[in-house]
């Protein structure tokens, strides 16, 4: 790949960068209405993770994602929009207020290449309620970032947001302009993927502050009764673990971890404006939208890996000729086909697959689908959540006795977390393996699937097997 010049080279002439501030503002005060300008650009190589560590500042929004397998990552902090839903239409809310946003954006680009254009990011809790008055994260949560660095394979982009007034001082506007990109030029010109590693802050023991394994099991055992009696075909039970640590935990370094750790996982991290952190190693798609074609998984049913080859195929085995793991498995693949049935939309499901992980290894059934272009995302996404993958059957009852057996609030575990660009395209996860971090404290998330035949003892040894996966990552 031949080297691109310093950002420098690809800035617009001042003037005539100014005259499309002007032009926006222009239409702000013809509309009375604040316009935003987004201006994208190619950069030099430039680790997106790097970029976190240099730029996030305390109290901001931010998001990471990075896939390994795609050769894709984000960074995007700071906010020029930032707003907050709760209740049974906030799916549909934030759908609009993205519509709605998206009208008033100016987009610019400074060369011929293909851009990753800006995006809208968006994360959801479990319920669509505060369950708590403590809780650390809103119901639904939408921002659009002021800056954004991706990596696409082997393509570097850098995207500026910037919220035009009527009043705004435009030479400012400029300057801040110029300031993020000679801050990108520095760090990309010093840029080194093993920079991150360096200097790996002290590791102290952590110690464990609640862990109820006897309630875990108790909840699985009177879930079976339930199921039993026919109330219930399966309900996903969470377990939490909470630690502290002598210093606080390091959001970079436990990030890069993850990414060495489980490179075939979806590597995430989100933020509210306390500096409260849900990060993790999500091995599960909710839904991929590019083009118009659907991409979601069905995700359901484990078992660990080997530690030989032997023993991992053995395992494998066991896997794929269990009648409890693919009775639970297949709840999920039908429970998808037919929301997207009721959306109007045909899927396709391949062939029943391994997921194989770092240590666990999932039944996956891939499905794919054209959508029609009325479909927003969101709209889809609403459809989806939650799976039984992380709930159970039938999902409302499910759903309700969820609270009653977890002593904890789910907050952004097992829930949607993702991204939606101006083209209609998006790609969600699920936020399971995943961990809250305020400070020295983390509260790390497993759950497991029940239904007939569920072990309790099995199924808590399942969990704690996910709880360690996050655990053995943050520094």
């Amino acid at each position: 790949m031949s080297a691109i010049p310093c950002l420098a080279d690809l800035t617009l002439e001042s003037h005539e960068l100014y005259k499309s501030l002007w032009n926006c503002q222009q239409q702000a005060i013809r509309l009375n209405c604040p316009q935003i300008v987004s201006l994208s650009q190619s950069i030099a190589p430039l680790d997106p993770l790097l970029f976190l560590q240099e730029y996030l500042r305390p109290h901001q929004l931010h998001f990471y994602w990075e896939n390994g397998k795609k050769q894709t990552a984000i960074a995007a902090m700071g906010q020029v929009l930032a707003v907050h839903f709760s209740g049974q239409r906030r799916f549909e809310e934030a759908d609009a207020f993205i519509s709605q946003q998206q009208q008033t954006i100016l987009k610019i680009t400074t060369d011929s290449q293909p851009i990753n254009p800006a995006k809208f990011f968006a994360n959801f809790t479990f319920f669509d309620q505060a369950i708590q008055t403590e809780s650390c994260f809103s119901p639904a949560t939408v921002f659009f970032p002021q800056v954004q660095i991706t990596r696409q394979q082997n393509h570097y982009s850098l995207v500026l947001n910037f919220s035009i007034h009527p009043q705004s001082n435009l030479n400012k506007v400029l300057e801040e302009i110029y300031h993020f990109q000679q801050k990108v030029d520095q760090i990309c010109q010093k840029s080194n993927y093993w920079k991150i590693s360096e200097n790996l802050p002290y590791n102290p023991p952590l110690e464990t502050v609640a862990n109820y394994p006897q309630n875990f099991k108790t909840s699985v055992q009177s879930a079976l009764n339930l199921i039993a009696q026919n109330k219930l075909q399966k309900i996903v039970l969470a377990h939490s673990l909470d630690v502290i640590s002598p210093v606080p935990f390091q959001l970079i370094h436990s990030l890069y971890n993850l990414r060495q750790k489980h490179p075939d996982c979806y590597i995430f991290s989100t933020s509210n404006q306390q500096d409260q952190y849900f990060i993790g190693a999500s091995p599960e798609r909710l839904m991929s939208l590019w083009h118009g074609q659907l991409e979601t998984d069905a995700l359901a049913g484990s078992a660990p890996r080997g530690k030989t080859p032997e023993q991992d195929v053995q395992f494998a085995q066991m896997l794929l000729n269990s009648e409890k793991e693919k009775r639970e498995h297949q709840a999920v693949s039908c429970y998808i086909l037919q929301q997207l049935k009721k959306l109007g939309i045909t899927a396709q499901s391949s062939p029943l697959q391994l997921l194989k992980l770092a240590n666990i290894q999932h039944l996956w059934t891939p499905i794919q689908a054209t959508v029609p272009n009325h479909l927003h995302p969101l709209k889809i996404l609403a459809q989806l959540h939650p799976t039984p993958a992380v709930a159970g059957l039938p999902s409302q009852t499910a759903c309700q006795h969820i609270q009653d057996y977890e002593l904890f609030n789910r907050e952004l575990y097992a829930a949607p977390l993702g991204w939606l660009d101006m083209a209609g395209n998006s790609e969600f996860i699920v936020g399971i393996r995943s961990a809250l971090i305020t400070g020295n404290q983390a509260r790390l998330y497993g759950g497991a699937g029940i239904v007939a035949g569920s072990d309790p003892e099995k199924e808590l040894a399942e969990v704690q097997l996910k709880l360690q996966t996050i655990l053995n990552t943050l520094i």
